[in-house]
């Protein structure tokens, strides 16, 4: 009789547990993503200025900000949806996908698609993240199809 009370505790404990909420993960302190749009590998920054669990789903996170290449300035809304995640003694991974759809403002406006790769170690004195590293990698596409160009990007 224990071990099935015991069994049948687990089991609730797991069905009911939650993704904890890591939205201010893709804040990146403040401060904007940068890497790299096209084959001349122009600098493209991406900052994130607001993050929010989805509250039915909680392995996504709703977020906006805006897109800067060159001169363009581009409002963006969109989500970064948990796929995996990798939990290991000295380095852990969460595995995703990310779906950012600007604002149309013409020609130089589209939508980013790709994944992202978030690793970070857990210092268990401090109970916090340390050296959080996020990569996204993907491509961003004109609303009109005429321009499609790789992206690379990484949190600073």
């Amino acid at each position: 009789m224990k071990k099935l009370l015991f069994l049948f505790l687990f089991c609730t404990a797991f069905c009911f547990a939650q993704m904890p909420n890591i939205a201010k993960v893709w804040l990146n302190d403040s401060k904007p993503y940068v890497g790299t749009i096209g084959k001349e590998g122009e600098v493209l920054k991406l900052k994130i200025n607001i993050s929010e669990q989805d509250k039915k789903n909680d392995q996504e996170y709703f977020v906006s900000g805006y897109s800067l290449v060159d001169k363009v300035y581009a409002k963006f809304e969109g989500k970064m949806k948990i796929t995996k995640y990798k939990n290991s003694a000295k380095r852990s991974t969460v595995y995703g996908e990310y779906e950012l759809v600007e604002e149309n403002k013409g020609k130089h406006s589209g939508e980013f698609k790709g994944t992202f790769l978030y690793t970070f170690t857990w210092n268990r004195e401090k109970d916090q993240i340390e050296n959080p590293v996020i990569n996204l990698k993907g491509d961003w596409m004109s609303y009109d199809k005429t321009m499609n160009f790789k992206t690379r990007l990484k949190n600073q």
